[in-house]
């Protein structure tokens, strides 16, 4: 059986919520559950890390004009958490919805590339539609499961130190809050998501399809036969698929596109960050 390395193996799954639950629950609680860990990060950095109101970060400029000078370590620690849940809220959103993953070019799942040869083979022999069905099914897997990705990225948030905010905000790499999720989810989200995109396969019929497609290419008179680990390639395109999405808004937020520092604290927080570019 072919085998699909979890590239990232960082997201997103936990039961949060039960299926019953409207889509604006689960964007609540994941305000609510962030709220909480931003508020004790606060309590904590309040009581160990005064702001440093009037105090110049190490390396600033006091000369210039209309510059942020000072940046306490909380509200640092503040700007990159709520950066973070702005992203994910967006991204989850986008993916959740039908044909989120299906109707974007930079994350539709796509057969896997062991069976493109499948695909080209049957499309050749008119079974271009068990193919487009297949190619459906995996992606309403990935749009059923992201919603469940909330849990993981606040358990993650609620172990950022401020040492770590400051780093992301102050560091050379551009992605460096998707990086610190998928270096620091990696564990949770293996053990959490394979197990809910095998079963939302089975709600959108990607086995059945999938049975189907390596049957009648199996049965051609073509020598090599196909055997995939779909519930793998399947969870690792959907991580790929969300983590593009976080990186994307993270990007906005560092270059101010679109209105995305909607906030007076992501507005002094990056726009401090600007500066010392």
């Amino acid at each position: 059986m072919m085998k699909f390395p979890l590239l990232y193996c960082t997201l997103f799954v936990s039961g949060l919520l039960c299926s019953n639950k409207s889509e604006a629950q689960i964007f609540k609680k994941i305000n609510d559950a962030l709220n909480k860990v931003n508020q004790s990060q606060t309590d904590s950095t309040s009581n160990t890390n005064p702001p440093a109101t009037g105090t110049p970060v190490s390396g600033s400029s006091s000369t210039k004009s209309n510059v942020l000078t000072s940046l306490s370590s909380k509200d640092a620690s503040l700007g990159i958490k709520q950066a973070l849940s702005n992203g994910l809220n967006i991204s989850i959103e986008s993916l959740a919805k039908k044909d989120g993953f299906l109707g974007d070019a930079a994350v539709r799942i796509l057969m896997p590339a062991e069976a493109q040869k499948v695909e080209k083979t049957l499309r050749a022999v008119g079974m271009g539609k068990l193919c487009d069905q297949f190619i459906q099914s995996m992606n309403r897997a990935a749009e059923g499961a992201v919603k469940e990705a909330a849990p993981v990225f606040v358990n993650a948030l609620s172990k950022m130190t401020i040492t770590d905010a400051t780093n992301i905000l102050l560091g050379s790499k551009q992605d460096a809050a998707t990086t610190f999720f998928k270096t620091n989810t990696s564990a949770e989200l293996t053990s959490k998501f394979s197990p809910v995109i095998q079963s939302a396969m089975g709600v959108n019929n990607v086995d059945q399809y999938w049975t189907q497609l390596t049957s009648a290419y199996n049965n051609l008179p073509l020598g090599n036969k196909v055997e995939t680990n779909l519930t793998a390639y399947v969870t690792q395109k959907a991580i790929d698929g969300l983590f593009i999405k976080v990186a994307d808004q993270e990007s906005k937020i560092r270059n101010n596109i679109g209105g995305s520092r909607n906030t007076n604290i992501l507005q002094k927080v990056f726009g401090y960050a600007d500066e010392k570019k």
